[in-house]
C-alpha cells in the first residue's frame, strides 16, 4: 500500500479537513467535521476531487492528531469520505472518535471490505469499480450519482441489495444537474421509493 500504511490504521494519508454543514444525502444540513482521505482506484471521470486519488501526496497523519482535531468542534458528528476511504483500517480512528461521544459517517463507494465502527454508513456505488455485495446490507443510505438514463436501472440493482429499512437517493451529477434533474423528478414521482439529494454545499457556496 502507499506511504507503507500500518495495518492498524494508526497512520492515514490525511488530505484535508474541515468543519462545515453536510450538503447531501440523508443528514443534508447538519454541522459535521470531514476528514477526507487520499487514495481512490474507483477513477470516476466526473469526480470533483481528483486530487485525492494519489494517496502519496498527502501526508501520514497519525489518528489520535485526527481525532484531536474533531474534538474541537461544537458539532459532534464526523463524515469520513475520500478518495475511497475503506482503501483503510478504519477501526482504531472510528473507535476513538465514538469513546468521544462522536458520531461517525462514511462515504464509500464500497469497493472494498467494510471496517469501522459506525453510526451511519452512506453507499454510492460507481459503475467504474463496481462495490463489495458484503458491504450493502450494512447501508444505512444507498445514494446513486445519476450521470444519464442508464443510471436509474442501475441504482435498482442496487437498491434490491441493501437492507429494507435504507433510505433510498438519486443525486444528479453536478456538471449535468439541469439536464438530469427533471429525469429524476419524473423518475421519483413514478417510484416514490426513491428520494432526491442535491448537492447544497455547491448551491450555498461552502466547501
Amino acid at each position: 500500500m502507499p506511504h507503507q500504511i500500518p495495518a492498524d490504521g494508526t497512520l492515514l494519508p490525511l488530505m484535508e479537513e474541515f468543519y462545515t454543514i453536510q450538503g447531501e444525502g440523508f443528514h443534508s444540513g447538519k454541522a459535521a467535521y470531514f476528514i477526507r482521505l487520499g487514495g481512490c482506484d474507483v477513477g470516476c471521470h466526473w469526480c470533483d476531487v481528483k486530487e485525492s486519488w494519489d494517496a502519496e501526496l498527502h501526508p501520514l497523519t497519525h489518528a489520535d492528531q485526527i481525532v484531536a482535531n474533531a474534538s474541537l468542534h461544537p458539532g459532534k458528528a464526523v463524515v469520513i469520505t475520500g478518495g475511497e476511504p475503506l482503501i483503510y483500517n478504519l477501526d482504531y480512528l472510528t473507535s476513538q472518535l465514538q469513546q468521544r461521544g462522536i458520531k461517525t459517517f462514511i462515504e464509500t463507494s464500497g469497493a472494498y471490505p467494510l471496517s469501522g465502527h459506525w453510526d451511519w454508513i452512506c453507499l454510492s456505488p460507481k459503475k467504474f469499480k463496481s462495490p463489495r455485495l458484503d458491504v450493502a446490507p450494512h447501508a444505512g443510505e444507498l445514494k446513486v450519482i445519476v450521470f444519464n438514463k442508464s443510471d436509474f436501472e442501475w441504482a435498482e440493482q442496487y437498491a434490491a441489495l441493501v437492507s429494507p429499512g435504507c433510505k433510498l437517493y438519486l443525486q444528479p451529477e453536478w456538471s449535468k444537474h439541469q439536464a438530469v434533474l427533471p429525469l429524476i423528478i419524473d423518475y421519483v414521482k413514478a417510484n416514490p421509493k426513491w428520494e432526491i439529494s442535491l448537492q447544497t454545499h455547491k448551491y450555498l457556496n461552502i466547501p
